[in-house]
């Protein structure tokens, strides 16, 4: 089967976690087209595949605006194949009641600014990239790790992907929404 992979990213964790996702497709013996929502997407009309994954991350509780943009110029055609949607965030690896409900509600208000109701929806965690990020920004994610007892030390970048749990969910898609 013929995949579109459309993702969208700000600090290059949804780009590896997409690229993941597409060698695992093509291992399992699909075609997959993958484009940065933000550089070449508009070059891809999910009408010649037979299904759309959409992966994107959340920064200050919305998904990039090309992703978005992307969705709403496609919609017709994302919801007549089979679909998914990968919500990238630090949020999916807590256990905390506070952050997976205000994940869902990221998740809903996504739902509503582009009236896709996604077919299949996973929840993958990110990463802290403390040495990409400026003075500011490394401060702030530095305080949002220590609440959460996550690592701190700012000489390192933290990868949070359960690269198992992405790897079992793309089995099952392909399993399930791209049978012939």
């Amino acid at each position: 089967m013929n995949v579109l992979l459309i993702f969208g990213t700000t600090e290059g964790q949804t780009q590896k976690i997409a690229s993941f996702v597409a060698d695992r497709l093509v291992q399992k013996g699909h075609q997959v087209s993958i484009a940065n929502a933000a550089s070449g997407a508009a070059a891809h009309d999910p009408r010649g595949f037979a299904a759309v994954i959409v992966a994107a991350s959340l920064h200050a509780g919305h998904y990039q605006p090309a992703v978005v943009e992307f969705v709403r110029e496609h919609l017709a055609a994302i919801r007549t194949r089979s679909n998914a949607f990968l919500s990238v965030s630090l949020a999916a690896a807590s256990d905390d009641p506070a952050d997976l409900a205000g994940l869902t509600q990221c998740v809903d208000a996504f739902i509503k600014e582009t009236g896709w109701a996604p077919a299949s929806i996973h929840h993958v965690a990110g990463a802290f990239r403390f040495t990409a990020y400026d003075f500011f920004k490394r401060w702030a994610m530095k305080y949002i790790a220590y609440r959460k007892s996550l690592p701190t030390d700012t000489h390192h970048d933290y990868e949070l992907t359960d690269w198992e749990s992405l790897a079992q969910f793309v089995d099952t898609f392909a399993t399930l929404a791209l049978v012939p």
